[in-house]
């Protein structure tokens, strides 16, 4: 699988999301793209970045720009973790990890003292043709949202 680079076109893929649908990459060109990956539905941290996303959600929006977020759970997981948090965006399943694989977030992680393979906390930014342009790795929930929503917004104002 090729290496996601700043500047390169990210490859098409399709993932299962909540409210039935299936989201494909290139079904959203014109639109910029977040897609965050977490580690699971309704823990404390995932929890509360999820809120920070819903209650930007509108200035995103106005930024023509779609928010999608990433986890191994299931789908019912995540339509029970979506409405208990209205969410007003999809969260995406990625059971069999293809996006996990082709965005390289899985990651080995100290859980209580056991070593566990998991989801490392990342952002990825993709503009309206497709494009990766940030990237936002091992990050820290405080913050981080209006951290890409002014990534959003600088990436709107270039010519």
């Amino acid at each position: 699988m090729p290496e996601l680079k700043i500047g390169k076109a990210v490859p098409d893929f399709e993932a299962a999301a909540t409210g039935d649908k299936n989201i494909v990459l290139s079904e959203l060109a014109g639109k910029n793209v977040v897609i965050y990956f977490y580690p699971r539905d309704s823990t404390p941290g995932c929890t509360r970045e999820g809120q920070d996303f819903r209650d930007h959600h509108n200035k995103f929006k106005r930024q023509k720009c779609l928010i999608f977020g990433v986890s191994r759970d299931s789908i019912k997981s995540h339509e029970n973790f979506k409405e208990k948090q209205a969410f007003p965006f999809d969260l995406l399943s990625d059971k069999d990890e293809n996006l996990c694989e082709l965005f390289s977030v899985m990651k080995m992680k100290n859980m209580y003292g056991k070593k566990v393979r998991g989801i490392e906390r990342s952002t990825f930014l993709i503009d309206a043709e497709g494009i990766l342009r940030h990237e936002w790795r091992g990050l820290k929930v405080p913050g981080h949202v209006e951290e890409v929503l002014e990534a959003v917004k600088s990436i709107n104002k270039e010519p």
